[in-house]
């Protein structure tokens, strides 16, 4: 039988090697039942190992979303290794932009604290290449790790750390699974740090709705849709800003589709609160 846990944080990791440390850091146990995936879990956290690549990456977020997901705001993290041409291995990084080279398309998470460590974009490939790219990191997962997390979560709660295990000097063909799991135990603290900043803003969110919903909803009008979106933009302010108030100016405004472009305005230019 599946231990039914309000999980508030998935963990997504590509490769067995990825996941070792941080299950036994969170003291994880694996849920049997679970066959298409190794799945492990405490009452917080719910960890999955997806596979290699964009497919197995997309399924194993969307399949454990649907099977374990049982609170509205979740934390989201994938946490693996990459490739870059310089930086050292071992170099933990942030994601603030994600790549797909198949379809150019470009993801911005949104960093809503300052991180402990530096922040990287990203470039997700198919297949491993042959060279380094000047600019981005390089792996096979972050881009269908985030384009299928935002459907489940906010894009502030959504994180990706990448771990650097190959440069130019030792190429990805030297990497071992001892190794890999060196690597990420060592960014253990930064981990754990990270994620307990990003539960907290998520538990600061988590109300039956927020205050000036009702008010809004009564003024103007909104579509059922639209007073989904309504909902969802709240929360992200409450986020961003730490509660700040909302002054609305209604003389500025003719519609529930005039308030969401306001909204999102507002939260674009707001700045982050520790």
């Amino acid at each position: 039988m599946i231990r039914h846990y309000k999980h508030k944080i998935f963990i997504y990791t590509a490769l067995p090697c990825e996941a070792k440390p941080l299950v036994e850091h969170f003291n994880l146990k694996k849920e049997l039942t679970v066959q298409p995936f190794a799945v492990y879990l405490n009452h917080d956290i719910c960890l999955t190992v997806t596979g290699l690549g964009k497919s197995a990456m997309a399924a194993g977020v969307a399949y454990t979303q649907a099977l374990f997901a049982s609170v509205e705001h979740r934390v989201m993290l994938n946490i693996g290794i990459a490739g870059h041409k310089e930086h050292a291995l071992g170099s933990l990084f942030l994601i603030d932009k994600i790549i797909d080279f198949d379809s150019q398309r470009s993801y911005y998470p949104s960093l809503i604290f300052t991180p402990p460590c530096p922040t990287g974009s990203i470039q997700t490939v198919s297949m491993p290449r042959p060279y380094y790219d000047d600019l981005y990191l390089c792996d096979m997962e972050a881009s269908a790790f985030y384009e299928t997390a935002v459907r489940f979560s906010s894009s502030e709660l959504i994180l990706c750390l990448k771990v650097i295990s190959d440069n130019q000097l030792s190429s990805a063909e030297n990497i071992q699974p001892k190794q890999v799991a060196a690597l990420i135990a060592a960014h253990l603290a930064s981990v754990e740090l990270l994620l307990t900043r990003i539960a907290a803003k998520a538990a600061s969110i988590t109300t039956p709705e927020p205050p000036l919903f009702e008010t809004l909803i009564q003024r103007y009008h909104f579509t059922v849709n639209e007073r989904m979106q309504l909902k969802n933009q709240l929360s992200r302010w409450n986020v961003v800003t730490d509660h700040q108030k909302l002054e609305l100016d209604e003389t500025l405004h003719q519609s529930g589709k005039d308030v969401l472009r306001w909204l999102e305005v507002k939260i674009n230019s707001a700045g982050f609160y520790l």
